[in-house]
């Protein structure tokens, strides 16, 4: 089905076969009638029989990928599609894994340094919870047999409690709604771009998804002009790989003056949020000595690791944030709750 998704490892593998096979000149239909027995247990083993059939049948290899989208991303088959018309397609086809396999390692990363927050705040939630809907209420059962007036933050303390007890069923459904909601909205343009240009507004989070989608791109950019791809569709090809609508807008302005004449470290200055003023100086130099590529592939990784150090003073800076949020927090309520028992005096009489 069009809908089926083959698995990285799987896409990985296929990629590196195919690269490997047409490089040592097995022509495309062989390549892939080959690498189709030997995948005849796995469970991609459909969609590139599918392909073979397509390829056999007189059409390009890049549209009988791109027949199966989950799969094969827009940037993949536009990579496929220019090493086809260039006549490199195994050359394309190894910097596809190697892009990929870089890429995966960033995605990563990325993903590791989020966890422990992540876990933080949901045991926080947790504790929060437990204390207001278990413990909380047995404490007001218990305030009430001796009457008077209970401390200003603890009577906030057992109204949120309450409010919890009351209204938790409500506020989940709405917690719910309002996740199908941006969803929804995520998958049209308009709300995309507004759920996008909210996540890169938001502090320290906006600079490592800028600095992510600037790496992505540069990677890709320099990864294509070194494979032969004319700058301009090169360009074309790179704006798909940010993986931010908001950003690739900004690109497409770029690609405009490009197409015009304008150098491309010139034209990159339209979008600031992704490529700071030294970036746009080294390019600058890069065009002028003609090693765009390679200085393109080079900032990708300079940038790389200076967003895996970035990362990792995020999550340094977080750990202790996220403890002395869930500290004061808790301590709040336990305070809250021990002020009525500092004046039990007060409360009997």
């Amino acid at each position: 089905k069009a809908g089926s998704r083959i698995s990285n490892a799987d896409l990985e593998r296929f990629t590196r076969e195919l690269a490997n096979l047409l490089t040592a000149g097995v022509p495309l239909s062989k390549a892939l009638q080959i690498i189709v027995r030997e995948s005849s247990r796995m469970n991609s083993n459909q969609q590139f029989r599918a392909i073979h059939d397509d390829v056999v049948g007189g059409m390009s290899l890049a549209d009988a990928m791109a027949r199966w989208p989950r799969s094969f991303s827009d940037v993949y088959v536009a990579m496929v599609h220019a090493g086809e018309t260039g006549g490199f397609l195994d050359e394309v086809l190894i910097q596809i894994a190697e892009l990929r396999n870089r890429e995966q390692e960033l995605v990563g990363r990325v993903k590791g340094a989020l966890i422990y927050p992540v876990v933080l705040a949901t045991v926080a939630s947790g504790v929060m919870i437990f204390l207001l809907t278990f413990f909380i209420p047995r404490f007001t059962s218990i305030f009430a047999d001796f009457g008077g007036q209970l401390p200003w933050l603890t009577r906030q303390i057992v109204a949120l409690s309450n409010g919890l007890l009351h209204y938790g069923l409500f506020l989940l459904i709405g917690i719910l709604l309002g996740i199908v909601g941006v969803q929804r909205a995520w998958k049209t343009d308009s709300g995309r771009r507004i759920i996008e240009n909210l996540i890169l507004k938001l502090p320290g989070v906006g600079k490592v998804i800028a600095q992510l989608a600037m790496v992505r791109f540069c990677q890709m950019l320099g990864t294509l002009l070194g494979a032969g791809v004319p700058l301009v569709n090169s360009l074309k090809v790179a704006r798909k790989a940010i993986g931010n609508q908001t950003l690739s807008d900004a690109v497409d302005q770029s690609v405009e003056q490009v197409q015009m004449g304008t150098a491309l470290a010139m034209s990159l200055k339209t979008c600031p949020t992704l490529f700071p003023q030294s970036v746009i100086e080294m390019i600058s130099v890069a065009e002028e000595s003609g090693r765009l590529d390679k200085e393109l592939v080079r900032l990708s990784e300079t940038y790389q690791k200076l967003l895996d150090r970035y990362l990792r003073m995020l999550v340094s800076l977080m750990e202790p944030l996220m403890l002395l949020i869930m500290g004061a927090i808790v301590g709040t309520v336990v305070i809250g709750m021990l002020l009525p028992v500092f004046e039990l005096q007060d409360l009997v009489q």
